[in-house]
């Protein structure tokens, strides 16, 4: 009888072991992990608490508390607050001697917790935790300003923009959006102004910018303000006016168009001259009047010629009538601008208007 050798089997590799941590935590989705965390960390404390309740003060519990409101979401929060004062009273019992101090802090714990929940149930209007949301917000505002930046012009060309809002904050009620076609020499540009300031207006900013933003390029240039006043009246906002401005220019030509909304009417420079021209224009404001007109203003930029887009911000306050601001603009343009153009834009603003309003400039030249 033959015995045949038995083929070498290979060593079947060894699953990890793994705790019952882990275990228990890959069933468990983020928000749960982050809330088992804070309950484990809540009961450590009150742990330390109880054993050394002279060296360990009951104020360690605001530890757990802070980190639950930056990280728990509405439906969770509610819910480990709640446990965290029912902590904070077995705490409290173990305590040899009720002094002024410890009431004191009982109160504000409850105070705190109290401030918590009612962000908590302010917070259910967006549906996340605080961080999350607060990235959102950031998330949003970097998109109205990536749709304010110029795309690449042809050489020979410069746009700069420049944007302050009303008291220094992220988000403005002024914005820009700008849109070249890829094999196009056309450029369009529009700066737009919504009703209101700062933090108020930069809601329907967020809102506005994308809706112009694929309007611009996506029509003919002369049925852009029409279509961006519809969108406006569909709205049907308390203050739902804006004013623009729209900037339609061939690179190849340097021939350019110009359309009014109830805004500041563009300034071009002539470089023979070195003079400025207002062009006035006629339109009126956007999200008033159904079937609005918009007159438009045609011009040739030379070599050495710039336009300058702004907002009412820069030109108009409350001593001062948008006439004289102009010429006041103007007047600072000739002499910030006299040696070259190039940082032009962030120079103006920050020489112009006042830090109570938004501030937006867009400034092309033809080299």
């Amino acid at each position: 009888m033959t015995v045949r050798p038995q083929a070498d089997r290979p060593d079947r590799p060894k699953r990890p072991r793994r705790s019952v941590a882990q275990i228990v935590g890959r069933g468990l989705p983020p928000h749960s992990r982050i809330l088992a965390a804070l309950v484990t960390l809540t009961v450590v404390t009150t742990v330390l608490v109880l054993a050394w309740p002279n060296d360990v003060p009951l104020n360690t519990l605001m530890v757990p508390l802070m980190l639950g409101s930056l990280l728990l979401g509405p439906r969770h929060l509610p819910w480990f607050v709640v446990f965290l004062m029912v902590m904070l009273m077995l705490a409290v019992g173990r305590q040899e001697q009720i002094t002024v101090r410890i009431v004191l802090t009982i109160a504000i714990v409850f105070l705190l917790c109290f401030i918590v929940l009612v962000t908590s149930f302010r917070r259910s209007r967006l549906g996340v935790a605080g961080v999350l949301g607060e990235s959102m917000l950031v998330d949003l505002r970097d998109r109205i300003l990536n749709q304010g930046g110029i795309p690449t012009l042809p050489e020979g060309w410069l746009a700069e923009t420049a944007l302050r809002s009303a008291g220094g904050t992220p988000f403005a009620g002024d914005f820009v959006v700008a849109s070249r076609a890829r094999r196009d020499s056309r450029v369009e540009l529009a700066v737009v102004d919504v009703s209101g300031k700062g933090e108020q207006a930069g809601t329907r900013a967020l809102l506005l910018s994308g809706a112009f933003g694929g309007l611009l390029g996506a029509l003919p240039p002369a049925e852009f303000l029409p279509a961006a006043n519809d969108y406006l009246l569909r709205q049907d906002w308390d203050e739902g006016f804006a004013t623009a401005v729209h900037l339609s220019l061939d690179t190849a030509t340097g021939e350019f168009e110009v359309r009014t909304a109830g805004h500041p009417p563009a300034a071009q420079l002539d470089a023979g001259s070195g003079r400025w021209t207002v062009l006035q224009g006629e339109g009126p404001v956007l999200g008033l009047i159904e079937d609005a007109e918009f007159t438009t203003v045609r011009g040739l930029l030379r070599s050495g010629d710039a336009l300058l887009l702004y907002t009412d911000g820069l030109v108009e306050t409350p001593r001062r009538d948008i006439g004289m601001g102009i010429d006041r603009m103007l007047g600072q343009a000739e002499r910030l601008l006299r040696d070259g153009l190039d940082g032009g834009a962030a120079r103006l603003v920050d020489s112009l208007g006042s830090e109570n309003d938004d501030r937006a400039l867009v400034l092309v030249h033809r080299r």
